[in-house]
């Protein structure tokens, strides 16, 4: 994150280190340097066989939208608040009385999602503070027994299927709310209460809302894939779910990985998805101004695609429900330009084209997309391509672009001084087969006249 006084989930549990030594005794403690994207068990069970069916849709989507709604939209100061300010429990509880959001306030999530061009939508059902947003027999402190008095869970899900998006949970292992949610990391009596409550709460989201899409586990803290007893977790989720994908935050591998707040393509034929804000907090923070640009929102989108990955994109709607507005400017302003050029980017292919500095690229079989997102006048070029271009046209109109090919330089001449879309010009090269680009082949082999 840009400010270092904010942390993500994974720079939290990079940074801990030893001042959490004493409490990772007990055998089913994993370190506090885990770090989702490498320290994943790949033993034992983590998903059926038919995990190619399962996320063909989701390979399609490329674009979709995290929620981070909960208590802490109401105190309004950033969702580790409760550690971060070492609140108390049971004031912490206070908020539960005050949280009451707009009835229709996940209309507007659905709708703004839809218009961004976004495919599917990932709610957090519980954060680490514990609080439920579902209903469940388990606990008293969720929705519909405090101050909502209704199901914000239920709610989410219809609207999001009533605007056609896919439907995704997020849930939080760790929990600073249940009296086991620490000490069932030396206490085994306690981690045996501590995961039947966990395992029943996923039950419970699993099992009352018709089909679930996506479960988006979030941080292990303080048990191992062992303690969770995840792979129990995950066999009793497909059973319930059978159509369902997941992620690798319970210990297992699961169906994708979750680079947090950066891009990383995971290795070759992992499916993963880059989890990021657009400011830097995931839940309502008022006096964050830090707001990503449309223009970095598309790159972002652009980058995603051309690794093969997907971009899920977080909004931290306010404790009425409603969303901030520059955030909906963002997404509003990112929905244009996906009405135009969304099609190079929904079920793109891995692309390995990618240095430029100022363009991006995206694939889809042998057409190579050119995301010129800082127009540098009357002519573009691409350095190394080393498979021959067919043709080029303005993907917007259709407009031949005239061009050069050689060894070293594809070059597309007669362009107008100034971009005809502000966040990213998108040119269409076809060309003879796969495009591939070796800019150490240019560095190595160029002719050196004259030296």
């Amino acid at each position: 994150m840009k400010n270092s006084n904010l942390f993500s989930r994974r720079q939290w549990l990079q940074t801990l280190g030893a001042g959490g030594a004493a409490l990772a005794a007990g055998p089913y403690r994993r370190g506090f340097g885990f770090d989702p994207q490498t320290s994943e068990t790949t033993g034992g069970f983590n998903t059926p066989d038919n995990q190619a069916e399962r996320m063909a849709w989701w390979h399609q989507a490329r674009f979709g939208m995290f929620i981070h709604f909960g208590l802490y939209s109401v105190l309004a100061r950033h969702e580790w608040a409760m550690e971060m300010e070492g609140i108390p429990v049971l004031e912490y509880m206070k908020l539960a009385k005050q949280f009451d959001p707009h009835p229709h306030a996940a209309r507007a999530w659905a709708r703004l999602a839809k218009q961004a061009g976004m495919k599917y939508m990932v709610m957090t059902t519980k954060h680490h503070e514990g609080f439920c947003n579902f209903n469940t027999s388990l606990t008293p402190y969720c929705a519909p027994k405090q101050a909502p008095g209704r199901d914000l869970v239920k709610e989410y899900v219809e609207a999001a299927r009533e605007e056609g998006l896919r439907v995704g949970f997020y849930y939080s292992l760790m929990d600073w709310h249940h009296p086991d949610g620490a000490r069932c990391a030396t206490d085994e009596a306690a981690r045996q209460r501590f995961v039947a409550y966990t395992h029943g709460l996923i039950r419970d989201i699993m099992s009352n809302y018709g089909q679930v899409d996506v479960l988006w586990y979030d941080v292990d803290w303080p048990l191992s894939a062992q303690g969770w007893e995840s792979e129990k977790m995950n066999r009793m989720v497909f059973k319930l779910q059978p159509k369902i994908i997941v992620n690798n935050r319970n210990g297992l591998l699961g169906d994708f990985s979750t680079p947090e707040q950066h891009i990383q393509a995971a290795k070759k034929g992992r499916a993963w998805e880059a989890c990021m804000t657009m400011n830097d907090s995931w839940g309502y923070q008022r006096a964050d101004d830090d707001w990503k640009s449309p223009k970095t929102i598309v790159r972002n989108l652009i980058q995603c695609s051309q690794g093969g990955g997907n971009y899920l994109l977080n909004i931290g709607p306010k404790g009425d429900g409603s969303i901030p507005e520059e955030s909906v400017k963002i997404l509003t302003a990112t929905g244009e330009w996906m009405k135009k050029y969304g099609s190079t980017i929904y079920g793109s292919d891995p692309c390995q084209v990618n240095r430029s500095v100022y363009a991006g690229f995206t694939r889809k079989g042998n057409t190579l997309y050119m995301h010129v997102y800082f127009w540098p006048g009357n002519y573009v070029a691409i350095g190394g391509l080393m498979t021959k271009v067919k043709s080029a046209r303005y993907l917007a109109t259709g407009e031949k672009i005239d061009f050069q090919q050689t060894d070293f330089q594809l070059k597309l001449t007669g362009l107008p001084v100034k971009a005809s879309d502000e966040l990213a010009t998108v040119l269409a090269l076809e060309c003879e087969g796969e495009p591939v680009q070796n800019t150490l082949y240019v560095r190595e082999n160029r002719p050196r006249d004259g030296v």
